[in-house]
């Protein structure tokens, strides 16, 4: 049987992905709809080294200044105040949420992102990997918007080394929300700004989203509901225990794993009545998608890289609050953005690096006001 030139260049691409591609650079991201119309989303982020993160909130009319492989590039002001999350010193957001309700996500994209190479006619209007999301969440209310300002050719994506982030441009795709449920992906691919509808919310790495989607066909005979009991030759067979039904969801960390199980999960997710509740049922699926230290690793050079989710976010973007936890502090902590002077001249922040706290609760042990009577057999 001879292959086709598009089956064998997508094998080549395939065995390329699974040999070169990382994997200690796992992010995963889900949405939910409450029944009061609301809408609510996170993401986890994992790295196989130590990034410093913080909480920011940037006000609005500050200014920014794009970076390029060949100097400055775009220079814009914030149009609509932000809160999220920075890493490192660069303080331009990463994930985050503004207060027109839109959100973006930066997921990490290896082997696969193609940026636009930067030239003397375009370096005005170039942005770094960084920096792009950052200019997302200060300049658009709308996923409609967002669109219309990629498709005019507002921006383009440069390939730019970032302080912190290693030798090479970090690899990005993008994730936009809005409060309507709106969602779209953007990925560099070719050197251009690929947009692809994402109406499930669900998000991952490499490859790209059309593949995710596709593969997604692969599992449409999951089912939240039990399997019944069939009978052969008089024989009644029963399941051993809850969850037949999802046999054959995959339970491993890679990418495409991680991308059918957070469509799985968000999608068969009862929903709650409100959006905080919407904001706890994000943290309990995402806990799914926690990669404890050891489980992915890869050693390079004598060194041990092990992959682990170092944050857990979750936006809702009518409160206007922006969600954290770390893999160090399993306490859900809380930014919200209303609470700040969104015309102040400087922009705020708070390290996400905090302790587990441990409650004990010894001293609450106390014998009932009633004893309960002991049953006799």
């Amino acid at each position: 049987m001879r292959l086709s030139k598009t089956v064998h260049i997508s094998l080549i691409a395939a065995v390329a992905f699974a040999f070169v591609a990382p994997p200690s650079l796992a992010c995963t991201g889900i949405m939910l709809k409450p029944k009061d119309g609301s809408v609510v989303h996170g993401r986890t982020v994992e790295f196989g080294m130590t990034i410093d993160t913080s909480v920011a909130v940037i006000p609005r009319g500050y200014q920014f200044v794009g970076q390029t492989p060949m100097g400055d590039g775009l220079k814009y002001a914030a149009k609509y105040a932000a809160v999220g999350a920075i890493a490192f010193t660069d303080v331009k957001l990463l994930d985050g949420l503004n207060e027109a309700g839109l959100a973006v996500g930066a997921f990490y994209f290896p082997t696969f992102a193609e940026y636009t190479p930067v030239t003397s006619a375009n370096q005005n209007k170039g942005l770094s990997p960084g920096d792009f999301p950052n200019w997302l969440l200060t300049q658009f209310a709308s996923v409609v918007e967002v669109r219309q300002a990629l498709e005019k050719g507002e921006v383009v994506v440069t390939p730019t080394v970032l302080e912190g982030w290693g030798p090479e441009t970090p690899p990005f795709h993008y994730i936009v929300y809005d409060k309507t449920g709106a969602s779209i992906v953007i990925e560099p691919v070719g050197g251009k700004l690929v947009i692809s509808d994402n109406p499930l919310g669900a998000m991952s790495n490499s490859p790209t989203f059309d593949w995710h989607m596709t593969n997604l066909r692969n599992y449409i005979a999951l089912n939240p509901r039990n399997v019944p009991p069939i009978k052969i030759d008089g024989q009644t067979f029963r399941q051993l225990g809850q969850g037949s039904g999802m046999l054959g969801l995959p339970g491993d960390f890679s990418p495409p794993s991680r991308f059918v199980r957070a469509a799985v999960f968000s999608a068969t997710a009862i929903p709650s009545d409100t959006a905080s509740q919407g904001i706890e049922q994000v943290f309990h699926i995402l806990n799914n998608f926690d990669i404890p230290v050891g489980v992915a690793r890869e050693e390079s050079d004598g060194v041990i890289h092990t992959d682990y989710t170092m944050l857990t976010t979750a936006r809702d973007p009518q409160s206007l609050r922006y969600y954290y936890k770390s893999y160090d502090d399993q306490t859900i902590r809380m930014i919200d953005l209303k609470r700040f002077d969104l015309d102040a001249k400087t922009i705020k922040m708070l390290s996400t690096k905090s302790e587990q706290p441990i409650v004990d609760m010894s001293d609450k042990v106390k014998q009932p006001s009633a004893t309960p009577k002991r049953k006799r057999r």
